[in-house]
């Protein structure tokens, strides 16, 4: 009956992370796009990583997942922000070449036996609440789980002025008749929207009159595991500023921008704001910074980040060409808003399967979040979750205590969006367990036991970590010293000898110069030095956790009435029966839930289990 055991709908990195764990996992999966040649297409800034980002994306490669990977195959230009704070926050962005991205993606489904249909879904093949696939323009497609990724494309509407054209992105078509469908299947839908900027030529920019932001030396890594031999030629990124006479052009032509005309009513992302919204917002401002950031290092091309707008194409040349060092500026493409159909997460259940019906798995934008980091983790847990029903596997969940991805799918399917949702390391509350350099540690074992990452890169990683315990225990531990420089550079004598790991618990000592290592194992006391530091608030976090674990998986029951529960407001009532969480701690996490709420539904799970056992 079924010619595929996963079909997914979308080739964006939902789909392609998506479809990639279906096939590691040695299931047959079809992958339908719009258009094949834009399989791995960046949408808007050729850029991956950066704050709260870049600890997902080392969290998708530690699951064996397939964007770190070709972040470092496309990177030109790599860069650590927050490094003044704390490493659990410490973030690195990297620039990537937008054509290079997406042949490194492109040329690793090729080497899959992932099948690819050009051809546009029109319908969902539903039986009594199942999906058992999809139709295209051309056949049916039937499969036994239906992964939906498609980004900004469900009656996508593009905005420049009162300029409206259909489609989810430059040069691509809407999916118009999908969303009729998901409406008729009466799904929980809503509008969003986001929005770009200008495409401007770089030989057309005065880079002499903005400042110079080089990339970091010596070149980080994206990816932990399968790097390329070398970087590609890695380029500068520039930094300007708008100004008052900006302002003032953008004041002048606002009412004529889709977001304040009225035209459009899907909810933009407050942390990524076009420049109206700023000029409007922030009255008090003077200017705005803007990053002039190549879109390839053989590409006369860049991206503007900073000044995504929907103004009119003429108001657009106005303002641009009145910033500093953008005066003779040839423009390429103009700015627009989009608009599309999103769905609530809160719709979907822990292991991103739809509530409503089964077999139906739906990841990335279409669950209301913005950026292509919280997509692909989104492809990557319904890939791995819709292969899982297939071979009798537990479903897989990432705690919040494990992963950023904890906290992103815990975050959508408990309290849904307000707002097109991103990635902030102050999401998690656990951060400090949660750095990007520990997502190996965290997550791979967990990988390779079902599968994910292959035993090579299990047994390797199992040696480096032995490498490094035998490092703590064989050196750091063995090594004594009788004083240690401090923090002021001042020699500070010990009354007895300490072994060099004591020394890396004390506040007061400069690490750096605690012990000198050679340079085959400076990573290893980089790790050490970081590790220790943080030792005593990792220890009461975990003890937090344990005290906690047990009521937070506390599972409540499918069937429960919580009309019956006597002492719960009508407005919890009403938010529990719309979310339906599956655990106590989804319930807890949810808006105006109080602990006394908890209490009341805890004791009626209680009464419940009593009932059952005296049966």
């Amino acid at each position: 009956m079924y010619k595929f055991d996963v079909v997914v709908v979308g080739g964006g990195h939902a789909g392609v992370e998506a479809a990639h764990a279906v096939y590691r996992l040695g299931l047959s999966c079809a992958l339908v796009t719009l258009n094949k040649k834009n399989i791995g297409q960046m949408s808007c800034n050729p850029a991956i990583g950066g704050l709260g980002k870049s600890h997902i994306v080392r969290e998708i490669g530690a699951m064996g997942g397939i964007m770190p990977i070709a972040t470092d195959m496309s990177g030109i230009q790599y860069r650590t922000l927050n490094t003044r704070k704390g490493d659990a926050v410490q973030a690195l962005r990297v620039q990537c070449d937008r054509d290079l991205y997406k042949k490194a993606i492109q040329k690793t489904i090729k080497e899959t036996d992932i099948k690819i249909f050009d051809e546009e879904v029109v319908d969902l093949i539903v039986d009594k609440n199942q999906v058992h696939g999809v139709v295209t323009s051309k056949q049916q497609l039937k499969a036994k789980k239906t992964i939906l990724t498609t980004g900004t494309f469900l009656n996508g509407k593009m905005y420049t002025g009162n300029e409206i054209n259909k489609g989810g992105r430059l040069g691509d078509t809407s999916a118009i008749p999908l969303s009729k469908r998901l409406y008729d299947l009466k799904l929980p839908m809503g509008r969003l929207k986001t929005g770009t900027p200008a495409r401007i030529k770089l030989s057309s920019i005065d880079v002499s009159e903005m400042e110079i932001q080089p990339g970091e030396k010596p070149t980080p890594w994206m990816s932990l595991y399968n790097r390329p031999k070398k970087h590609q030629r890695q380029t500068p990124c520039y930094i300007t500023r708008t100004n008052k006479k900006t302002h003032k052009i953008i004041e002048e032509n606002i009412h004529l921008s889709a977001m304040f005309s009225g035209n459009i009513s899907g909810i933009g992302p407050r942390y990524c704001p076009s420049i109206e919204d700023k000029v409007s917002r922030f009255r008090d401002k003077d200017s705005h910074q803007i990053f002039i950031e190549p879109e390839g290092v053989n590409k006369d091309l860049v991206y503007p980040n900073g000044i995504s707008t929907s103004l009119p194409k003429k108001a657009q040349e106005e303002f641009i060409y009145s910033i500093k060092g953008l005066k003779n500026s040839v423009i390429e493409e103009y700015g627009y808003a989009v608009e599309y159909d999103f769905i609530d997460p809160r719709s979907l259940n822990i292991n991103l399967e739809n509530k409503k019906l089964k077999n139906f798995y739906q990841a990335g934008q279409i669950n209301g979040t913005t950026g292509y980091e919280e997509a692909a983790a989104q492809g990557l847990i319904a890939g791995i979750n819709a292969a899982a029903k297939i071979l009798n596997q537990k479903e897989f969940v990432l705690k919040r205590s494990e992963a950023y991805i904890g906290v992103l799918v815990d975050d959508l399917t408990t309290h849904g969006i307000t707002e097109p949702y991103r990635m902030f390391t102050s999401r998690a509350e656990h951060r400090l367990m949660l750095s990007q350099n520990n997502a190996e540690q965290r997550l791979l074992r967990k990988a390779f036991k079902r599968g994910l990452v292959s035993e090579q890169r299990y047994n390797e990683f199992i040696k480096n970590e032995q490498k490094y315990k035998n490092f703590l225990t064989e050196t750091l531990s063995k090594k004594k010293i009788n004083s240690f420089i401090n923090n002021k550079n001042i020699n500070i004598k010990l009354d007895e000898k300490k072994s060099v790991l004591d020394l890396l618990r004390r506040t007061d000592a400069n690490k750096e110069k605690v012990f000198k290592t050679n340079p085959s194992n400076k990573h290893l006391y980089q790790r050490a030095i970081t590790e220790h530091k943080y030792q005593g608030y990792i220890k009461k976090q975990l003890r937090e956790i344990k005290k906690t674990e047990k009521q937070e998986n506390k599972k409540i029951p499918n069937n429960i009435d919580y009309n019956t529960i006597a002492g719960l407001s009508n407005e919890v009532k009403e938010k529990l029966k719309k979310t339906q969480p599956t655990t106590i701690g989804s319930a807890s996490r949810m808006e105006g839930v109080t602990p006394a709420a908890i209490n009341l539904i805890l004791i009626q799970i209680k009464k419940r289990e009593a009932f059952k056992q005296n049966a």
